[in-house]
């Protein structure tokens, strides 16, 4: 069996063997956390939202004053092509989930900000999807609440940085509890997201059955699936509806799952050891992640 971690790598516009040296013990990145990423999902070669994926890699970068260049865009959709194709992953079958990671680059002075101009490092990591446990589709997810608190204020709360110690010390927290991953919670009490997904909820109401989400300023990352979500719901007969929740809403709900780029849409059962409507994962989840890798598959592509 291949290993998970690819043969190759992409860096700064040229192939280089996964097994090398490629960073410098002076890269910011590596140092500081003084970076940005974007993952995406690529099925037979062709990268899912990708535009949005790069916008969204400018705005972060934008907020730190990383600079990137105006063929940023073309040459990673190059470099993409490339390296999956060296990976052996844009046949028809091939499904594969993409990291781009830029940092500032190489620095040799010392302290938080560079003595002069850097040249960023950018970097292309490939590997192929594995589907999920069967156990998170069966009986889904259960998610604690972490004890690291978001605060909406943040400026850095819609840059996605490489700088991820709140969000490994969340994880680190849900495996101590026995769950499966963990919710983030604002300073104000209200749910924000989890540590690699925006989370949804389904609800009854007087007005039919609405899908509800955290805003935006609940300290949340602007997914691209969260953002295809929303379109989707109303043309499936779901009431879409962005604002703040608390965890009782969550626990109250009839059904939630989470939703990222790579793993699509998984459901969630538990909050902090109670059940979520019956406890089982629900039909609006399975339609959600149906109507999704549809998507990704191609076979959809009039889908929202």
């Amino acid at each position: 069996m291949r290993e998970l971690a690819g043969r190759h790598v992409w860096i700064d516009g040229s192939l280089e063997p996964a097994e090398g040296r490629h960073l410098s013990a002076f890269d910011r990145g590596f140092q500081l956390g003084d970076g940005v990423f974007e993952t995406l999902r690529a099925r037979a070669g062709h990268p899912t939202e990708l535009a949005e994926h790069l916008a969204r890699l400018r705005r972060s970068a934008g907020g730190l004053d990383i600079p990137l260049g105006p063929s940023l865009e073309e040459d990673l959709t190059l470099g993409i092509a490339q390296l999956l194709a060296a990976e052996r992953l844009d046949g028809p079958d091939g499904d594969a989930s993409i990291r781009i990671t830029v940092s500032r680059g190489v620095a040799t002075s010392r302290g938080l900000l560079p003595a002069g101009p850097t040249d960023p490092t950018i970097v292309v990591q490939a590997w192929p999807v594995q589907p999920p446990p069967a156990g998170h589709l069966e009986r889904g997810l259960h998610l604690v609440a972490s004890s690291v608190r978001r605060d909406p204020a943040s400026p850095l709360g819609a840059l996605k940085t490489t700088s991820r110690a709140d969000y490994v010390f969340a994880r680190l927290e849900a495996r101590r509890a026995g769950a499966d991953d963990a919710l983030f919670l604002t300073i104000d009490g209200r749910i924000s997201e989890a540590t690699s997904a925006n989370v949804f909820l389904v609800r009854s109401t007087a007005d039919g059955t609405e899908l509800a989400t955290p805003a935006l300023d609940s300290a949340i990352l602007p997914g691209t699936t969260r953002t295809w979500i929303l379109g989707w719901a109303g043309a499936a007969g779901l009431r879409p509806s962005e604002g703040s929740l608390v965890p009782a809403d969550l626990a109250a709900a009839d059904e939630a799952f989470l939703c990222s780029s790579v793993a699509g849409i998984l459901p969630v059962t538990m909050f902090n050891g109670t059940p979520i409507g019956s406890g089982r994962p629900g039909p609006w989840t399975a339609r959600a992640r149906e109507a999704r890798e549809a998507f990704i598959r191609g076979t959809d592509r009039h889908a929202p």
